[in-house]
């Protein structure tokens, strides 16, 4: 079994998705987590229906591989029994709780690493360290808007709306993951621990970044852009008989292969489609003429003709496709997991071609109080 982070204990004071998901990253690479719940438990827990495994969806979805406590963190004798814990036996805490809950409640990263200066300290933050919005809370969907991803999710014209995945929680995790090894491998040369800092803010502006310089470039604030991209064309779904598929042309030398495949070679010297620029300009009659085209033919049909052209492309599929495709199996990702009644989507990686193994599901609430108490 892929371990490499064996031996490093994680305390997460943590719920719903951002600090849990880094958790659950940490504990697939071999950690034993360590999560600390409210006497009524994560709040996910109660997130449905459905409810499989002691926990609604995203619940179950990341928080496989930990070990629960319930700890009442407004008694002092609990709380002081976590802090003896964590000062013997941790090596990271990863926190996700309110602003100035942590310091009110002596749990901060001062606090902590002045008692064992090893410790990496994980603050994952909305608003970020500072500034004017520090101590406001926010969630994914907080995020998607006050960052601009919603300004260019969805169509023109029409209200806007949140993408669908928790890309702002679930990128902050990684955000986190990715801080944390860092200030492992530091620790391990100069045995002093870090305090790490990471933000559902921070997370949501980095993915805006090519959508700030086309700003800055330009002066013009981007739009929305439906299934495309407004600086590449054609590059987005269009309709197939039977469903929608992407077509992701995005060079002069795609765009040619592609007009050959639809049956039409003589767009490629359309002077309104010479160039990416010219495409750009000209989108909305390219588009047209293309899907005037892909409406003949099945999804199916279009994916072995562009294929064999050469011309990326891709059906859009529901989560029902996606877990019984060919290429998702072969990859393994959907891994059995011990102690749970359903598979789960396993950790994106491998090592010498292997992908780590989640170790159990989902913990019940409080299985390992006694154990952290007992400090």
């Amino acid at each position: 079994m892929v371990t490499p982070l064996a031996g490093i204990t994680v305390v997460e004071l943590a719920h719903n998705v951002a600090g849990p998901f880094a958790g659950q990253v940490l504990a697939d690479l071999g950690a034993e987590v360590v999560k600390i719940e409210k006497p009524g438990g994560d709040d996910a827990r109660t997130w449905g229906p459905p409810f499989v495994d002691g926990g609604g969806p995203s619940f179950v979805a990341v928080n496989r591989g930990k070990r629960s406590a319930v700890c009442e963190l407004r008694d002092a004798a609990q709380r002081g029994a976590l802090v003896r814990y964590i000062v013997a036996r941790a090596d990271v805490v990863l926190q996700a709780m309110r602003p100035g809950q942590v310091e009110a409640l002596g749990l901060d990263a001062a606090a902590l690493r002045a008692r064992k200066p090893s410790l990496v300290y994980c603050n994952m933050g909305a608003f970020g360290a500072r500034g004017p919005l520090a101590a406001r809370p926010g969630y994914d969907a907080l995020m998607q808007a006050f960052a601009g991803i919603m300004s260019v999710t969805g169509e023109e014209g029409r209200p806007p709306v949140r993408v669908g995945p928790s890309l702002v929680d679930m990128g902050s995790s990684l955000w986190a993951v990715i801080g944390i090894l860092a200030a492992l491998g530091r620790r391990r040369d100069t045995g002093e621990g870090a305090v790490v800092d990471v933000s559902l803010f921070e997370t949501a502006a980095a993915w805006m970044g090519p959508y700030a310089v086309q700003y800055l470039a330009s002066g013009e604030v981007p739009k929305r852009g439906g299934s495309g991209r407004v600086e590449i064309v054609p590059y987005q779904a269009y309709p197939a008989a039977d469903g929608d598929f992407v077509i992701g042309a995005a060079n002069d030398a795609l765009f040619r292969k592609l007009c050959g495949a639809l049956g039409h070679p003589e767009w490629a010297e359309d002077p309104r489609f010479r160039s990416n620029a010219d495409r750009v300009k000209s989108h909305g009659a390219l588009d047209a003429l293309i899907e005037a085209e892909t409406r003949k033919r099945s999804r199916a049909e279009w994916g072995a003709a562009l294929e064999a052209a050469g011309v990326p492309c891709a059906p859009v599929q529901n989560v029902r496709e996606l877990l019984e495709h060919e290429q998702l199996r072969a990859l393994g990702m959907l891994q059995a997991v011990p102690g749970s009644s359903v598979p789960l989507i396993g950790l994106p990686i491998s090592f010498d071609g292997e992908r780590p193994a989640p170790r159990s599901g989902p913990p019940a609430l409080g299985e390992y109080t006694d154990k952290v108490l007992a400090a």
